[in-house]
């Protein structure tokens, strides 16, 4: 498969920190890590994936804008293009030694997610997408799965933990959807997640209380394997609302249905 070269450009600077995690994630016992919060913690592996792909990005394209997860948003000259990266999405399973995690990269041109990469250096699997040129796995293309009613329908979350998200509301929605799929997955990455539901391995997901840098490489790797996202209450605030709906179009739209219940 021939890529454009901005995907290029983004899978060197994604393949480049994953060399560095999957060497940390080698000795995770032996990781510096530091408490940011009630368990989500910082490692010095996830900071220097960061320093990695800011440098890598920066020098391709000089100007661009970054929005990232340790550093924040980073003005640049061209207000035109902004980078979202998450260089580590699933610190607490790299952490654990769980080798479920992922580096994603999106790139924003006036507001629009035009490209995505999602790298899990764990199991070598690198995920890739473009607007309008489809979505891949290792070169191989992606579409989302056919499955057409709930009841068959694996579908991945995220399960809010300690100091994190709403609780209460979580388990409602946790009892509506466990009363009408074949299963419920929690991986603790959801850009992984997002490209598991583009490569047909999920149905569908849904989680609360994301970031922009969690959903922006994901939501275009689903949209070009066929699939459908919103928030939560089927709109396109998802980075403004944190919410994400994702599937196909008939496991979309029953999803959303459901996780809209009150009771």
């Amino acid at each position: 498969m021939a890529r454009s070269a901005i995907i290029n450009v983004m899978v060197q600077a994604a393949m480049k920190a994953g060399r560095s995690l999957a060497r940390d994630f080698g000795e995770v016992q032996n990781l510096q890590v530091s408490l940011k919060g009630p368990g989500d913690y910082v490692s010095q592996a996830d900071r220097k994936a960061e320093e990695i792909i800011h440098a890598e990005l920066s020098k391709a394209r000089p100007g661009y804008a970054f929005l990232m997860e340790e550093r924040g948003a980073v003005e640049g000259d061209d207000d035109q293009h902004r980078w979202i990266v998450d260089p580590l999405d699933g610190t607490t399973n790299f952490l654990h030694g769980i080798p479920i995690f992922s580096i994603s990269i999106a790139l924003e041109r006036q507001g629009q997610i035009v490209a995505g990469v999602i790298y899990n250096p764990a199991m070598d699997e690198l995920y890739t997408a473009e607007r309008g040129g489809g979505a891949f796995m290792n070169d191989r293309r992606l579409r989302v799965a056919a499955r057409s009613k709930l009841s068959d329908a694996v579908v991945g979350t995220g399960i809010p933990h300690l100091g994190r998200g709403h609780h209460g509301r979580a388990l409602v929605e946790l009892k509506n959807v466990m009363g009408e799929t074949a299963g419920i997955r929690r991986l603790g990455s959801a850009a992984l997640d997002l490209a598991y539901v583009a490569a047909g391995r999920m149905d569908g997901f849904w989680e609360n209380w994301l970031a922009p840098w969690d959903l922006a490489a994901g939501i275009l790797m689903v949209r070009e394997a066929g699939g459908f996202c919103s928030d939560r209450d089927g709109g396109q605030a998802m980075f403004d609302s944190g919410t994400i709906v994702a599937g196909n179009e008939a496991i979309h739209k029953a999803l959303l249905k459901t996780i809209q219940q009150k009771s």
